[in-house]
C-alpha cells in the first residue's frame, strides 16, 4: 500500500504547517538559549529569581511545549478527513504562538494575550477530530 494512495491529496498542505510548526519551536527554543546568555541564567535552572523578562520568555517557549503534542495529535486526525480546514486552522494556530511569544517577550504576562486568536485553531482541530471520531463509529 502506497502512502500517496492512503491519504487525501491534499495532505501535503498539513505537511507544511508541521514545517511551519517546527520553525515556530526552533525560533522559541533560540530565543530562550539567547536569553539564557543575556540574563546570566545557566542550566539546568529553568528560571530566574532575578530577571522577569528571561522568565516571560522561558514560559512562552515552555507553554508551547506543553501544549503542542495534544494539538498536533488532534492537527493530524482533523488532517486526515478534512486537510485543507485542518491546514488553515493549524496555520493560525502556529502564528498565535509567535503573537503569544512576543506579547510575553516584553516582560508584561498579560501581553501573552496577543495569541489568544490561537483558540479558534486549537479548537477548530478538536472540533473536527470529533467529527471524524462519530464519522467513524458511523454516527453521521
Amino acid at each position: 500500500m502506497d502512502i500517496l494512495t492512503v491519504l487525501p491529496s491534499d495532505f501535503g498542505y498539513v505537511i507544511f504547517i508541521y514545517l511551519y510548526s517546527w520553525i515556530m519551536l526552533t525560533y522559541l527554543g533560540v530565543n530562550v538559549g539567547a536569553a539564557r546568555k543575556k540574563y546570566d541564567v545557566k542550566y539546568p535552572t529553568m528560571y530566574s529569581d532575578k530577571e522577569q523578562v528571561f522568565n516571560c520568555i522561558q514560559r512562552a517557549h515552555q507553554n508551547t511545549l506543553e501544549v503542542f503534542p495534544q494539538w498536533l495529535v488532534f492537527q493530524t486526525i482533523a488532517a486526515l478527513i478534512y486537510p485543507l480546514s485542518a491546514s488553515v486552522l493549524g496555520a493560525i494556530w502556529v502564528t498565535s504562538r509567535f503573537s503569544y511569544a512576543w506579547g510575553y517577550y516584553t516582560g508584561n504576562p498579560a501581553k501573552r494575550m496577543n495569541g489568544v486568536y490561537g483558540y479558534i485553531g486549537y479548537f477548530g482541530v478538536i472540533i473536527l477530530s470529533i467529527s471524524v471520531a462519530l464519522q467513524l463509529l458511523e454516527v453521521f
